[in-house]
């Protein structure tokens, strides 16, 4: 049985806590069919401008041609999350049809929020 990760306020990296792995993984698929704004129509998502979602879909086509896909199960092995003192950034492994694990990276910073728990701002995608 996998212990359930729990988000943590500590400055170092931790892995990214279970509550949060769905709406991450949901936000991919955000990319992944194409939305206009990234995670426009996803609960507790901030959604990210028109232009801030062309600009992650212009660094993965600069990437290479690849085809993202669903986040699998081994994604939580590597992707991490770090207390920034105010919020956490959550740093997402993305996966490829071409390549599975890849070098890009979905940058989301996850906040508290009284009334949800957690609202997640996605940022960009990267090759760090």
């Amino acid at each position: 049985m996998v212990e359930e990760v729990a988000p943590l306020k500590e400055e170092a990296q931790t892995p990214v806590p279970h509550a949060w792995r769905d709406t991450l993984g949901a936000i991919v698929d955000s990319f992944i069919r194409g939305d206009a704004r990234i995670g426009q129509d996803l609960e507790n998502v901030e959604p990210i401008s028109e232009d801030r979602s062309n600009a992650c879909r212009d660094n993965i086509a600069a990437y290479g041609p690849v085809t993202l896909v669903q986040l699998p199960e081994a994604t939580w092995n590597t992707s991490v999350a770090m207390w920034q003192g105010d919020h956490w950034d959550c740093l997402v492994d993305l996966w490829t049809t071409e390549e599975d694990r890849s070098d890009l990276i979905l940058h989301v910073d996850v906040t508290e929020d009284p009334a949800t728990a957690f609202r997640f701002h996605p940022y960009l995608v990267y090759v760090p």
